[in-house]
């Protein structure tokens, strides 16, 4: 196996810097050290993986257009739909009800992951593996008004992202959305700009705003999934051996984290329990009335704006 510089004689081991959005110590950054040390392990040291955690190397959105034009290696992280608004297919709120649909939907060979690969691919950017994270809700710095009842207008003002579907949803469970930048959001709610948080679930809330939940609503809001992702040209100049050990260690670190996902996300739960917030447990019926207001109000606006046939067509891939 021959990857990297000739320098002096000798060959220099590749160092592929990867980026991801959480704190070091989270759970996707240990297990990145353990894809870092299987594929240095396989490749017998002509590839080494040095991991920047924390957006160090700059927001998820720019890391994106980053690695599409070769300026970072990799990354595992939240899809950017600034470069193409049918990433929001990602985002789309209540497809699925539960781990087994979603693994259905997200899952290797499913209609988003395999559409999610397409577009990836279009940016110049291959997509090695998902990356199941959590099921989202709502995380309060207050109580809940009427958490299980959508068609009540809460008067609660919350942060969402800067996409469509997100600002959608939120509108329809009867919050007041109010689009702001993730690296403005804690203040945002520490200094009650703002009451709450919509876009992320039980881990990331732990991770980025415990100290500012007092409430936590599990309501489904959106199924996330983060991607591995690696600029294509990187990879066509790995050594066929190197890029096939690469792809399997990313298959492995996929499968590891299906099989772990739903337990971390009741850990999770309970850490945000543990650590003071009030978990609101919805009713089954109560989360399929949510999910029924959402998709009949929300799902033909984003479907407008991805593509009505392009997307629909994903959305019966999925429900066959």
């Amino acid at each position: 196996m021959m990857t990297g510089l000739l320098i002096g004689g000798a060959v220099e081991a590749a160092t592929l810097k990867i980026s991801h959005i959480r704190p070091q110590g989270a759970i996707v950054d240990q297990e990145l050290k353990v894809f870092a040390s299987d594929v240095e392990k396989a490749t017998e040291g002509d590839v080494k993986v040095k991991i920047f955690a924390a957006s160090a190397l700059g927001d998820y959105t720019t890391v994106q257009e980053r690695i599409s034009v070769g300026a970072v290696d990799m990354a595992v992280q939240p899809a950017a739909t600034a470069a193409s608004r049918q990433m929001q297919i990602t985002y789309f709120p209540y497809v699925a009800a539960n781990w087994k649909e979603a693994k259905v939907a997200y899952g290797p060979g499913g209609a988003i992951y395999e559409a999610m690969k397409e577009l990836y691919a279009k940016q110049d950017i291959t997509m090695l593996a998902a990356y199941p994270v959590y099921f989202g809700g709502v995380a309060l710095n207050r109580d809940a008004v009427s958490p299980g009842d959508a068609n009540v207008e809460k008067g609660i003002k919350v942060r969402v992202p800067g996409i469509k579907s997100f600002q959608l949803t939120s509108d329809s469970l009867g919050y007041i959305s109010s689009p702001i930048p993730f690296s403005e959001a804690f203040t945002a709610v520490q200094t009650g700009v703002v009451d709450g948080v919509i876009g992320s679930g039980a881990e990331g809330y732990y991770a980025s705003f415990r100290d500012v939940t007092k409430t936590y609503v599990p309501v489904n809001t959106h199924f996330e999934a983060w991607y591995m992702l690696i600029n294509s040209g990187t990879l066509a100049d790995m050594d066929s051996e190197d890029r096939d050990a690469l792809q399997k260690a990313a298959k492995a670190f996929e499968a590891k984290r299906w099989d772990r996902a739903e337990a971390d996300q009741s850990d999770y739960e309970q850490k945000l329990a543990d650590y003071g917030a009030t978990i609101v447990k919805l009713s089954d019926e109560e989360l399929a009335a949510a999910a029924k207001k959402v998709r009949a109000e929300v799902w033909p606006q984003i479907l407008e704006d991805i593509g009505a046939d392009w997307g629909q067509g994903i959305l019966d891939r999925i429900a066959n």
